[in-house]
């Protein structure tokens, strides 16, 4: 079997509430003003623009006029906005706008949209990332600045693929992104290594979020549930926001799938040497122990903690190049050697979630190629990462394991559904 199926598709455009009262605003303005222009169309996730205006400046303005464009080479903020509005005034806006998003840092090939009211300046909106929006708009006598969410349209899509050589190459086959192999290979990343334990014959089957604007595909949002089927052994996994607004991954009995320790710090590589008390080394051409396991993968695959802790050591030697030990607690250890770079922001002391992106691998120090060389430690005595094992994270509570179970069924239902369709079209 080897389909891409989608169905059970719904559609949730999210827009900013303020919009909705900038909608009901502009309604009350209009049926109480005889004289309103047809043409008038609101900047378009600007939501406070009708009720800042004063009802004969509606009257007067013909038209709002949007121009809109990506950033180019050289762009800056006083180029885009000087020819409406005076430098001083920009100096002041990019000083109001620190600690939101300072202007300085717009980037080549993001979008813009720029409202105009009588060839001045009503509203500036520039598209951060992905998920946010800087919005400068016009009130009064001045401007006020925040950020929004992005308006997606939501479509829930079930994606089933047979893998037959690696997770990543059955996510391409279906016509997805490898974003989508990061996020699946997250979810298990306590359970499954996906390195050594997938095998030609597995199966996975998703409940995915997809995000669309304007009938363009913007990305991939939450997995809602996913299965996986390893070697005869079928692996589950629900998405649950708690009632305290936290998400997180369980099984269909309730329990986490986030533990103490995740099975490796890369999520695609192999093994190139596993831990060992006598092995010999390729540069000294001796044989000692290595207390550690090598992953060898490709220049500046990302390096990520396998646990909570606190940097305390980061640095670089002859013999491991550029490293990071964390201490995490019951008197765990975790080191990363010959890394090519650390991520932005390590230093000593620094805490760490587990998952966080600490490096990239490089071939610093003595190392023949790119790999990692991953070691772990209990109480000053090594541990192979390979064996270790930990306990879960905290379950779904009593109280909310009705509202769980009920989840859990709907998005079971889908995808058992999908099944069924894959199989009955299957020749």
């Amino acid at each position: 079997m080897n389909k891409k199926i989608i169905q059970f598709k719904w559609a949730a455009a999210v827009f900013p509430k303020r919009l909705i009262l900038s909608v009901s605003l502009f309604l009350i303005v209009v049926s109480a003003v005889p004289v309103a222009d047809p043409g008038y169309s609101s900047f378009p996730t600007i939501a406070k623009i009708v009720s800042d205006f004063t009802v004969p400046s509606l009257m007067a303005s013909s038209q709002i006029q949007t121009i809109s464009g990506t950033i180019k080479r050289g762009d800056t903020a006083s180029s885009l906005l000087n020819t409406y509005i005076p430098l001083e005034t920009i100096d002041d806006l990019n000083d109001q706008s620190k600690k939101i998003f300072p202007l300085n840092r717009i980037k080549k090939g993001q979008p813009y949209k720029i409202d105009l009211l009588e060839d001045s300046l009503l509203a500036f909106e520039y598209e951060i990332n992905k998920d946010d929006l800087l919005i400068i708009q016009k009130e009064m006598d001045t401007y006020s600045i925040s950020k929004a969410p992005i308006a997606y349209e939501i479509n829930e899509e079930i994606v089933s693929v047979e893998i037959r050589t690696s997770l990543s190459e059955a996510v391409n086959r279906s016509g997805e992104f490898s974003s989508l192999t990061w996020k699946l290979a997250d979810i298990f990343a306590w359970d499954i290594d996906f390195l050594r334990d997938i095998q030609p014959g597995d199966q996975f089957d998703i409940l995915v979020e997809k995000r669309y604007r304007n009938g363009k595909f913007y990305g991939y949002s939450d997995i809602k549930s996913a299965f996986i089927n390893n070697n005869g052994l079928e692996y589950k996994a629900f998405l649950y926001k708690d009632a305290m607004g936290r998400k997180g991954y369980y099984d269909e009995k309730g329990q986490s799938l986030q533990k103490e320790f995740l099975k490796a710090p890369l999520n695609y590589s192999r093994i190139s040497s596993r831990f060992s008390k006598q092995r010999f080394h390729p540069i000294l051409k001796k044989y000692r122990p290595h207390p550690g396991v090598d992953y060898s993968a490709p220049k500046n695959t990302p390096i990520k903690t396998v646990a909570d802790g606190v940097i305390i050591r980061i640095g670089h030697n002859k013999t491991m190049g550029r490293n990071i030990t964390i201490r995490h607690s019951n008197g765990y250890e975790t080191s990363y050697f010959h890394m090519n770079k650390f991520a932005r922001g390590m230093k000593k002391n620094k805490k760490v979630l587990q998952g966080k992106v600490i490096g990239y691998v490089g071939k610093t120090g003595l190392a023949t190629g790119y790999h990692l060389c991953f070691r772990m430690r209990k109480q000053g005595r090594p541990v192979n990462p390979i064996n270790h094992t930990t306990a879960s994270a905290k379950p779904v509570s009593q109280k909310e394991m009705a509202g769980f179970i009920t989840q859990t069924r709907n998005a079971s239902g889908k995808i058992r559904a999908a099944q069924k369709l894959a199989w009955s079209t299957t020749p």
